[in-house]
């Protein structure tokens, strides 16, 4: 190089990054044909690291902090280049800068309903929404595996991929922990630690960590929704059988009504086909005893003879029958319940 191209070159004494708008992951800083001059200043804020590649190797990596840039501080590129330590002339380096704050809000979905299996339901089909937040952990490889020498890199760049790596991720994290489908619908939060635990490993080979991860809503199929309301109005009255016609009663006395109103009768007709009649007429007559006489209304309730009619019956272990197929009664409870009905036969 003849003297006069090295003064006409220009040297950079100062690297730097000031971030400017968000979501901006990797920047390379403009060299230009420029040259780093010897003794250059680095500095790198926080939330920040920064990157020099020489020749397309990485020299080094430098975290938050101000550098006066030699090559005693920059030992690997001394190494690939063979300088004298008392060298000083300029040396041509790319230098990139990333981010290494927390990206939050960052949303995830499932835009068609996806197919898990439940131990209890078998194939599930359910949709699922929340956010998730990551940093950038490991620059060296992020750049390697993901930002590679573009001028910028920014979030939504790689927003695709992570979205992607969720959805791949719920069947097998949802297996993984063990829960079953309907706890799991009914607590989102050990829906997101398991989906967490399944989806942070997979991150960190990109060079990102998971930070954090929610679940706002989970959709089930509309079968599965009833199920799971009437298993929680189960769980609200336990195993007793008075209190469960009465709640079987409580559901069936508005559709009752409003069929009375409208002058059908398919809607009563299957309540009593079901089950739900003869507990309906047992609670009314119950309560328009107590209207009139208060002070008799616990005597006939106590007299009441202790067996059913072998059509009460047979209404009640249908309707129970029922709710076994379904998962919500086990069999051994309505083997108990089978046999406790059979006792009552008049």
């Amino acid at each position: 190089m003849s003297l006069m191209s090295f003064i006409k070159k220009q040297f950079i004494d100062i690297i730097q990054w000031t971030e400017e708008g968000d979501g901006t992951l990797a920047w390379r800083f403009p060299m230009d044909e420029m040259e780093i001059q010897n003794g250059a200043s680095l500095t790198v804020r926080e939330s920040q690291m920064a990157l020099f590649v020489n020749e397309g190797k990485i020299a080094d990596v430098f975290g938050p902090g101000t550098y006066k840039l030699t090559t005693q501080t920059l030992p690997v590129l001394t190494y690939l280049k063979n300088w004298d330590k008392l060298f000083e002339s300029p040396f041509k380096s790319d230098v990139y800068f990333f981010s290494t704050r927390q990206q939050i809000d960052q949303k995830w979905g499932t835009p068609q309903p996806i197919t898990i299996r439940d131990k209890d339901f078998g194939a599930v089909r359910l949709r699922a929404f929340g956010n998730y937040a990551f940093r950038i952990a490991d620059p060296k490889l992020f750049h390697t595996e993901i930002s590679g020498t573009r001028e910028a890199y920014t979030v939504a760049d790689i927003d695709g991929q992570l979205r992607g790596l969720v959805l791949q991720n719920i069947s097998t994290a949802i297996a993984a922990s063990g829960i079953p489908f309907l706890d799991l619908a009914a607590n989102q939060m050990e829906f997101a630690k398991a989906l967490r635990t399944q989806l942070a490993p997979e991150m960190l080979k990109l060079g990102l960590q998971l930070e954090a991860m929610t679940v706002q809503s989970v959709s089930l199929p509309e079968e599965l929704q009833k199920i799971m309301d009437q298993k929680i109005g189960m769980g609200m009255i336990g195993n007793d059988m008075n209190k469960f016609m009465q709640y079987q009663t409580a559901q069936s006395i508005p559709k009752f009504a409003e069929s009375a109103g409208s002058g059908g009768g398919g809607i009563a007709g299957d309540a009593m086909g079901l089950g739900a009649g003869v507990a309906m007429g047992q609670v009314l007559a119950q309560n328009l005893q107590a209207g009139l006489h208060p002070q008799q209304a616990a005597a006939p309730v106590a007299a009441a003879p202790a067996g059913m009619k072998p059509e009460e019956v047979m209404a009640t272990l249908e309707k129970l029958a029922d709710l076994k197929a379904k998962g919500i009664l086990t069999e051994e409870e309505f083997s108990a319940k089978k046999a406790e009905l059979l006792k009552k036969l008049l």
